[in-house]
Formats: structure tokens, sequence, C-alpha cells
């Protein structure tokens, strides 16, 4: 039995945690002879920032953190050949100076590449991009036999695809290459719009084609006339004539972001609807519609600013429920949705909305013709049956969850949810046939089985 530890484990929520077996790998030869050797289960972990239990599983986690090494650049057109430990954050520092950015950014650089494709990873710009396995040429997956296997639209297609949002569950990614996106400056030319409720700003998202970037803020305690008042964010990667003199003299340069951080846990009465309601009042009103030049950090990434912002939660941790709504029912779907939660009380002060473009022809991409809500909700015992009554609604109105951030969805509506599960199955069986990749949530979500 290869080496290992034993540790209690989280996604970024924190909840749930579960004890688990850790492997670190140094090289791409001791995560081979890893596989070979395990007898157990196994799942690859990149820097652990899903919130549920996608990158949990007891028996075994493959941390892929060591296995960082850029393979290969083509500066002519923007073609990375890297591992698939390598981080966004690694991306950006190393290559945003030379002139590119991320095709596609989350809401955290803090992310592997190998995550980012396993959760097909989507960012303000998803309405006219889509998400990151747009740009991904082709990658290398690690099969439970050893074999190495190589993956791309033309060839291998079904395990691409069935890896694509796959959660890790075909195989390990160990290699991938992917477009970058060139760019004349590190600063964003950013818009903010303060609107006072949700057809307010869904006539507004009517528009993103205009813009490249598009994410709401929305007050999930406003309710009445002023439900779902929001600022809309927009922006445009900026050209050095719109940046300060100060700016212009080194438009490539990176922002050195000041760190924060919050110590401790916070008890669990800091987060209640009295001063959810005041930050939320305090957020809107420092928000007036204006424009303004902003650097990556403060546009993509301001939660990264604060480490370890996710004890605001407190000890119990958080989830993250992120759904998405087709446009024939999002409106009426949205509005059930945050009247429920205004109802309920619950602290969610990191609520964002966005429109997506197209699904790809991934089984499992979360991603569909629509909006997304992304909610934070603080942990209470009661929490489960809440989040049981928010999928039904979502169902409702041929909605879905996003895997990567579930942590209670149950495998009755995962398959109502994930229709093409099936395909996924028989591709995954395929690659996988005595199930040696898994994790918590797939056996939550009764995923490896077919027993309809």
């Amino acid at each position: 039995m290869p080496s290992h530890i034993t540790k209690e484990m989280s996604g970024w929520g924190r909840y749930p945690v579960e004890e688990c077996r850790i492997f670190r790998p140094e090289k791409r030869g001791a995560l081979e002879a890893l596989v070979k050797e395990n007898k157990s289960t196994l799942l690859a972990r990149g820097l652990g920032r899903s919130y549920g239990d996608a990158a949990l599983n007891p028996e075994g986690l493959a941390l892929q953190e060591r296995l960082d090494r850029f393979i290969s650049f083509d500066e002519e057109n923007g073609t990375l050949d890297c591992e698939g430990g390598v981080s966004l954050d690694e991306i950006i520092r190393v290559f945003g100076p030379r002139g590119w950015f991320l095709p596609v950014s989350p809401g955290t650089k803090f992310v592997t590449v190998g995550g980012a494709l396993a959760c097909d990873i989507h960012g303000k710009n998803h309405h006219r991009d889509g998400s990151f396995s747009e740009f991904v040429e082709e990658f290398d997956l690690l099969l439970a036999s050893g074999k190495i296997l190589l993956c791309s639209r033309e060839e291998n297609a079904a395990a691409f695809w069935a890896t694509v949002g796959g959660l890790g569950l075909t195989g390990i990614i160990t290699r991938v290459r992917f477009r970058l996106r060139r760019v004349a400056s590190s600063y964003i030319a950013a818009q903010y719009e303060r609107l006072s409720n949700l057809d307010a700003l869904l006539e507004a998202f009517s528009r993103d084609q205009e813009y490249s970037y598009s994410v709401a803020w929305i007050d999930c305690l406003a309710a009445g006339d002023s439900l779902g008042r929001s600022v809309l964010i927009r922006g445009e990667h900026a050209t050095p004539d719109q940046l300060a003199p100060a700016q212009r003299a080194a438009p490539l340069s990176l922002a050195t972001p000041k760190k924060r951080g919050v110590p401790l846990d916070l008890p669990d009465f800091a987060l209640n609807p009295l001063t959810v309601r005041a930050f939320n009042a305090a957020y809107y009103a420092a928000h007036p519609s204006r424009c303004a030049v902003v650097d990556w950090d403060s546009f993509f990434y301001p939660l990264d600013a604060i480490e370890n912002w996710n004890r605001i939660y407190g000890a119990r941790g958080f989830i993250q429920y992120q759904l998405a709504l087709p446009f024939e029912t999002s409106r009426a779907g949205l509005i059930e949705l945050l009247e429920k939660l205004a109802a309920s009380g619950r602290a969610s002060f990191l609520a964002v909305l966005k429109s997506f473009g197209p699904q790809n022809p991934a089984p499992l991409s979360f991603p569909l013709a629509g909006h997304t809500l992304a909610l934070d909700i603080p942990f209470a015992d009661d929490l489960p049956d809440f989040a049981r009554e928010l999928d039904e609604i979502v169902l409702r109105h041929n909605g879905r969850v996003y895997l990567a951030k579930d942590a209670m969805l149950n495998a009755e509506h995962f398959r109502a949810m994930y229709p093409r599960w099936k395909e996924w199955l028989e591709t995954k069986r395929t690659l996988d046939p005595h199930n040696r990749f898994s994790s918590s949530l797939a056996r939550r979500l009764e995923m490896l089985e077919d027993n309809e």
C-alpha cells in the first residue's frame, strides 16, 4: 500500500467533513503507481474549492497539488500544455505579464486545471464564450487500468465528454492542452448599474451579448417591489488608452492584493437577518451606477483577498446552492426561489446571478441556456429539508443544480435534473468497469448504479 496519512477533509463550505486517506504523489510516475497498487476506491483532488462532497472519498484522495508543471506554451496562438495540478493562479502570474489571460475563470483563481475541466467551470462570460471545456483541445486521462487515454473531440470523444463535468469519476486528468486569451492589459473596464428589482435585472441581462463579462449581486432579503434588487457588473478587457497614465506605463503588471483574513470561526449568531440586511443595504448604497477601470483581482476574485473567508459562516459551515433555470421558466422560478429565501430569513449575503449560453454536449456539464443563481446558506439543522424544497422548485421549472457545489441533493432529483446520466454511466463503465474512481457525492446520488 502506498504511504498515506488519514485526515479530516471537507470542501470549501466545510460541510460535510469526512475522514479520508490522503495520498500526495510527487510525480506522474508515482501517481500511476498509486492507481495501479491501490486496491480501494480513489479520487483526484485539486485545491479543495468545490463546496460539498464532490471532492471527498474516505477510501482515498490523490492530491494533485504537486503535479503542477508547465509542459509547453505556444506564444503565437496562446496554447498552453500543462499538468492537471497547475493552478489558475499560477497561470495568471506566469502568463498575465506576457499578455495572456484565462479563457474562462470562476470566482476564485485557486482552482487546478484538472479540477476546472472535471467541473467544467463557467465564469462571467458563459453567455458569450461557454464553459472551460470550450477552450480545451485535448487531455490525458489516467484510467484505473493504468493506461493513459488521449481524449479530444476527435479521438475518444465519448471519454472526452464524459470527463468534462464528470467530477473525476472517469479517471485522473494528468495533462491538459487549452487556449488562453490574448489581452492588452491586466485591467477591466467595468460598468456598475444599480437595478431596483428582478424584472429590471432580467431586462438588463437581455442585452448581455454586448458585453464579454456580466454578473449581478442580488439582495436576497429584499421583498415586495424590491424583490431581486441588485447591482449588475459588466466588463471588458481594458485597452491601454483606457488606463490612467500610471497604469499605461506598465499595462500588463499584476496587482498585489492586500491580504486580509478571518482568523477564527465567527459565532453562529453573527450572520442573521439583521446583520445581513445591514450588509446588503451598505453594499447596494456603495455601488452607484458608474464606470471604472479595475484590476483583474478586484473584478474576478474579490473574495480571494480574504484568506479563509469561509470561516465567516461559523464552524458548522455552509452550502453553496447553485441552480440553473432555462430562459422559458427562469423569471417565475427565480421569483419563487427568492421569495422563499426572503421569507425564510436565511442569511445569504453572497448571492449572484448570471446568464448562461447554450449547453455543450457533455452529459453532466451544468450550464444550460438560461440564468444561474448561486446562494451561500449557513448550515442549520433544518437546512436539508429547506434544500429539498429548493430542489423541488428547481425541478418544477425544469432546472438543475451544480453538482460541483452540491451537498444535499438526492438520487431521484439528480436523475431528473440530469436526464443524460445513463449515457454518462455507460461511458464510465467502459472506462472504469470496477468503479475504482468514486466519491462521496457519487455514492450519495447513486451515480454509479443503474437500478431503475
